[in-house]
């Protein structure tokens, strides 16, 4: 007898996510867990990417975020509803960022072989302009949980730019959302206030960030999450003081 699918979670609007994208080792994971990120970014099918993983390496590492108290967070430029829907089951991933071009029919066809699934799609911002823009409903209505605010460099490339995103390029996106949002894009322990407009909002869910948690030889550093987490994802007595 099959066992029943876990029930679907659902992403509180509050902002309550700090996650931190790209790890590569159990070390990473581990400096994670005791720094405060709730939600550590795994990358796979991204073709080239300095973090991207292969499919045995991803489920060892998705297999020790659990254990350590982290969610993980598939991070993929893959656009094969199959494939996906399989790798998220072998490796007990509930959470899936489709941070590449991926189309709204992808989602709907991932909600209805993952229903208990928190699929996240990324909306890029070129020069302010949102390239999805078309498509926000589309993707809501295919039952997309969470959209990823990015943005894509002049060159084209899209995630863990460090290229920070303008709040006002962001707000004026946000009337077209009726759904949670993650915030990204060059996001940094320094540039906290500068979102505060944006991390007000009520359907801000919380703050994705890569280059600001690394040091200077791209490996990251318990100083640096740390800093983040005060600033972005701060603990209950820390918030209020």
């Amino acid at each position: 007898m099959t066992a029943p699918a876990p029930p679907r979670p659902r992403p509180s609007a509050r902002p309550r996510h700090l996650k931190v994208c790209g790890a590569r080792t159990r070390a990473d994971l581990t400096l994670l867990a005791e720094a405060g990120p709730t939600l550590v970014g795994l990358w796979h099918g991204v073709p080239g990417g300095p973090a991207d993983l292969s499919e045995q390496h991803l489920a060892h590492l998705a297999a020790t975020a659990i254990r350590l108290g982290l969610e993980p967070v598939l991070v993929t430029f893959l656009d094969d509803a199959d494939q996906l829907a399989d790798l998220a089951r072998a490796t007990g991933i509930r959470w899936i960022q489709l941070h590449a071009y991926q189309n709204p029919h992808l989602v709907a066809e991932l909600r209805h072989r993952l229903p208990y699934a928190v699929l996240v799609k990324v909306l890029h911002l070129s020069r302010g302009r949102c390239l999805e823009r078309p498509f926000i409903g589309a993707f809501e209505r295919a039952g997309c949980d969470l959209f990823l605010l990015d943005t894509v460099t002049d060159d084209g490339r899209v995630g863990s730019t460090g290229h920070p995103l303008a709040p006002a390029d962001v707000h004026t996106l946000l009337p077209r959302l009726t759904i949670p949002f993650l915030l990204a894009g060059g996001l940094s322990a320094a540039n906290r206030d500068t979102y505060r407009t944006v991390t007000d909002h009520p359907l801000y869910a919380g703050a994705d960030i890569d280059t600001a948690a690394r040091g200077p030889a791209g490996d990251f550093t318990h100083e640096a999450v740390t800093a983040l987490t005060h600033a972005w994802h701060p603990r209950p007595k820390e918030a209020s003081v």
